[in-house]
């Protein structure tokens, strides 16, 4: 009788069969079973009580008796079909919060480059030119995080590590946070923290409010020399205006590991700019993911009464 089934759905390149062996390793007294086709994943679902990947059947969720449980593998929910997963009494919990380290690391990463000019170190690298230049520090700066979830967290929280004053801005500022300063979304507010920002880091949900907030009107605003990270989603920037201000020196400088549109056309013109970073949507990547993925689903099995002897 299987426990938990795992989904035959990879993310970054990852095996789920290694996510299988993670939750075994968690839970040693589980029958954990790996659905490696369409008629496994539906076999499996009719007898386990927990499921977990990026997306489920609504169809199977409906014609089973047995499922208490989906560990959704993403951080977002909206994707799933929620309406039957209520309907059939099927407790949802996400991922949030697996990709916090990995993804403050990348951002520290960009900076670090950003402020260390590393770009023109690994050029001159290339040509073997011997020839000094000059970097900047990151302690005494200023940085605001759009977002303060798990990875907004831990974004700031490595921005502290260096001595950088933070502000974050999240949609219940009262609720505060490891930031310095905790702000909400009100224009005014939002527009005064920019305009002290060395550094604006976009790590938020694309929402009616988040789309689009960073446009002309903000690159306005931010220090000529602020740079501009985003991994959040793509249209969070207007990329029309972003493309403006990178021209323009209206900022100094951006990263971006999510874009508009995605994946970017390769004859879009931020490939072409000194001053633009583009990464594949990659920062969500970590050799840990299954890891963290299998400590959520042991403390949403314990938190939905399931106990499989942990």
């Amino acid at each position: 009788m299987t426990d938990v089934v795992v989904l035959r759905q990879k993310i970054h390149g990852l095996d789920p069969a290694d996510y299988a062996d993670a939750i075994r390793e968690h839970l040693p007294d589980a029958d954990v079973a790996l659905a490696r086709t369409p008629s496994e994943e539906r076999e499996l679902l009719m007898e386990a009580s927990v499921a977990t990947g990026f997306q489920i059947d609504p169809d199977v969720v409906a014609a089973s008796n047995s499922l208490d449980l989906f560990v959704c593998t993403f951080a977002g929910t909206d994707h799933l079909p929620l309406d039957a997963l209520e309907d059939a009494g099927v407790t949802v919990a996400n991922a949030s919060g697996v990709h916090g380290p990995n993804i403050a690391e990348q951002v520290l990463g960009y900076v670090l480059a950003d402020v260390r000019n590393l770009r023109q170190g690994w050029e001159q690298h290339e040509r073997a030119e011997w020839n000094h230049y000059q970097g900047g520090e990151l302690a005494g700066s200023t940085a605001t995080v759009v977002g303060m979830g798990p990875i907004g967290e831990t974004i700031i929280d490595r921005f502290q590590a260096f001595d950088v004053e933070t502000i974050g801005v999240r949609y219940t500022p009262e609720k505060g946070g490891n930031a310095d300063d905790v702000i909400g979304f009100e224009e005014t507010a939002l527009l005064d923290a920019f305009a002290r920002s060395d550094y604006l880091v976009l790590a938020c949900p694309l929402t009616d409010t988040t789309e689009g907030l960073v446009d002309e009107e903000v690159f306005l605003t931010l220090p000529t020399d602020a740079m501009v990270v985003n991994v959040a989603r793509g249209p969070v920037i207007d990329t029309d205006a972003l493309v403006a201000a990178l021209r323009g020196n209206d900022i100094g400088s951006a990263a971006l590991d999510v874009t508009d549109p995605e994946p970017l056309p390769a004859d879009h013109p931020l490939w072409t700019m000194r001053n633009c970073l583009v990464t594949p949507h990659n920062s969500g990547h970590t050799p840990e993911y299954w890891n963290r993925c299998a400590d959520i689903l042991v403390d949403a099995a314990s938190d939905a009464a399931l106990d499989y002897g942990q």
